[in-house]
């Protein structure tokens, strides 16, 4: 007879070490920051390590009629990272397989072309059944919620790790409604 308490913690522990599962932290709700993610160059980053910044999350894809929202990307980025912005692509072949490189193609396309600066992280799922967990709990946020219609969704998230925004695909990074929600969420310009 299995004792099954310890068998479903295992079970739960072997998840979250996988990637695969969130590592959600004692006595607090899960927000951006309980997830670890795979940077573009296979690494792993706790989403942690933005505690306290304003960071925009963005699902990307290379060969879409919105790539070159990356250099506005990188824009509002330059713009705003000495007040606390952080820039986060997640690379998606979800829609109309636009992007099937692999990481180290992905991350060269990006560099050269665009010459991106901001945190690209490693290809996931973004929709369906086959959501990385990240992007399960994103769009399940109240405010936010509903499937990933295409590449290039945004994501606006607190310093505390909360979404405080959603942005379709065909809103410009720079736009003034971006920009505007950004800046309630940044420290004022002292």
């Amino acid at each position: 007879m299995t004792n099954r308490p310890f068998l479903a913690a295992g079970i739960a522990l072997a998840l979250t070490l996988s990637g695969l599962a969130p590592a959600e932290t004692k006595g607090e709700s899960m927000t951006f920051h309980s997830f670890t993610m795979k940077t573009i160059d296979g690494h792993e980053k706790s989403l942690a390590a933005f505690k306290g910044k304003a960071v925009l999350v963005v699902n990307t894809a290379s060969r879409c009629g919105y790539t070159p929202q990356y250099a506005k990307m990188e824009e509002l980025f330059e713009k705003y990272k000495d007040r606390g912005l952080v820039v986060v692509a997640f690379p998606s072949n979800d829609f109309g397989a636009q992007e099937p490189g692999t990481d180290a193609e992905i991350k060269q396309f990006c560099s050269t072309k665009y010459r991106t600066t901001f945190d690209i992280f490693s290809k996931i799922k973004v929709k369906g059944d086959g959501a990385h967990p990240l992007y399960k709990h994103l769009t399940a946020t109240p405010g936010a919620t509903g499937d990933i219609k295409w590449n290039f969704t945004k994501f606006l998230v607190d310093g505390d790790g909360k979404v405080v925004a959603r942005f379709d695909s065909k809103v410009d990074p720079m736009s003034e409604e971006v920009r505007t929600k950004l800046e309630t969420i940044l420290p004022k310009k002292g």
